[in-house]
């Protein structure tokens, strides 16, 4: 179905797509991967031809990609491109009008979907109503509303709960029953590996691993042991016989350095453990992707890193532009009100009391205005501190 070979794309002296070739057939559900900044946006945008490539082909069912096709085509941006102010329904219908389907089947498959998301009930609210994991699913029903062939979606599962991610699971496996071709990216490894047929990992605009999903399990061999434990295993990190160490509080997933002797291995960690679990398994994806993207060498590196200290309440307050600009214009009104007060007192200037009382009077105000803005300021960063904690 979708085609693309040698894709590139350059911004001034940043190559964000370096070369990435990569092919989606019906009914395959496509993971495409990489870190923050690794070009999968960039690289989205440019086969749906929403900015130009600077070089490679794209092909659609054989042929050069053509405006026409956008009506094949469902794509989910990763930041959200609703109009807020407008009611939910009416916002499904007029992007539905935009990929040609009649009205009537619109308002049919709108209240499907909604009903499908739990959503039946909200339909004449506002979007700015609803949650961000509510909008989101908005974006999602718009993005199938005309049941394309090929569904894009960037970040799919972002501000979806558990529940809601389920739920999004079974709709995607369904389409792909209907042999749809789904492409989807996304930070979230253990959806990639429970849905994708295909991936392909990109890192600084470049592939660097692609395939089936089985075959890049077994290159990266059997070398790994998932472990399950009570007590403290940092030190599974340091051992002689791990290669790489990807270890949590309870749980712990490491490469041996030769698995003919994880019976050493097992009787060493015994000794310090108490062990629940011991097995060989597959590498999981995310263990690949940290190895292939982040290296031993790196994550080494940032783990020995000290976190930096959090700067102080005050700190931060006084550092809104806002509170800053009125401490400022308080601090140089006094300084003019002292001097003119001095200079009256010395007799270099006559008595202007009018003077005086307009430079203390703007004192006066900056000071109550400059209260009001830093506990304007206090509660912004209450607020964000509890909405970054959620």
């Amino acid at each position: 179905m979708l085609k693309v070979e040698n894709l590139r794309k350059e911004f001034d002296t940043v190559v964000a797509v370096d070369g990435i070739s990569l092919e989606v057939q019906r009914g395959e559900l496509f993971g495409l991967l990489g870190p923050n900044g690794a070009g999968k946006t960039t690289t989205i945008r440019t086969i749906l031809n929403i900015i130009k490539p600077d070089g490679g082909s794209i092909t659609f069912d054989g042929k050069p990609f053509v405006k026409e096709m956008w009506n094949n085509i469902g794509y989910l941006p990763e930041e959200r491109g609703l109009y807020r102010k407008n009611k939910i329904i009416n916002t499904i219908l007029y992007f539905s009008s935009l990929k040609g389907v009649p009205s009537a089947a619109a308002k049919r498959q709108a209240w499907y979907w909604l009903e499908r998301f739990g959503l039946k009930n909200d339909g004449y609210r506002k979007i700015e109503e609803l949650s961000k994991g509510n909008q989101q699913k908005i974006q999602l029903i718009i993005a199938l509303q005309h049941q394309p062939q090929l569904l894009i979606l960037d970040e799919p599962f972002t501000g979806l709960d558990p529940v809601n991610q389920v739920l999004l699971k079974d709709v995607l496996l369904e389409l792909r029953r209907t042999d749809a071709a789904i492409i989807f990216s996304t930070h979230q490894m253990e959806q990639v590996e429970k849905l994708c047929d295909h991936i392909c990992l990109i890192n600084k605009g470049k592939q660097v691993l692609g395939g089936a999903l089985a075959d890049i399990k077994q290159q990266y061999g059997s070398n790994t042991i998932r472990l399950e434990y009570d007590g403290n295993g940092e030190f599974l990190k340091s051992l002689p016989l791990v290669r790489t160490a990807d270890v949590y509080q309870n749980y712990a997933e490491l490469e041996l350095v030769d698995i003919g002797r994880s019976s050493e291995f097992f009787a060493e960690v015994n000794d310090r453990l108490q062990v629940r679990k011991f097995e060989i398994v597959e590498p999981s994806l995310n263990s690949i992707f940290i190895n292939v993207v982040g290296g031993t060498g790196k994550m080494t590196e940032a783990a020995e890193k000290p976190i930096p200290a959090a700067a102080g309440r005050n700190t931060r307050i006084i550092n809104d532009v806002r509170v800053r600009k009125k401490m400022i214009f308080i601090i140089l009104t006094s300084l003019l009100f002292v001097f003119y007060v001095a200079a009256q007192l010395t007799g270099i200037t006559k008595w202007l009391w009018s003077v005086d009382a307009v430079l203390f009077g703007a004192s006066a105000v900056s000071a109550v205005q400059f209260y009001r803005l830093r506990r304007h300021a206090e509660r912004e960063m209450r607020s964000g501190g509890m909405e970054g904690g959620k």
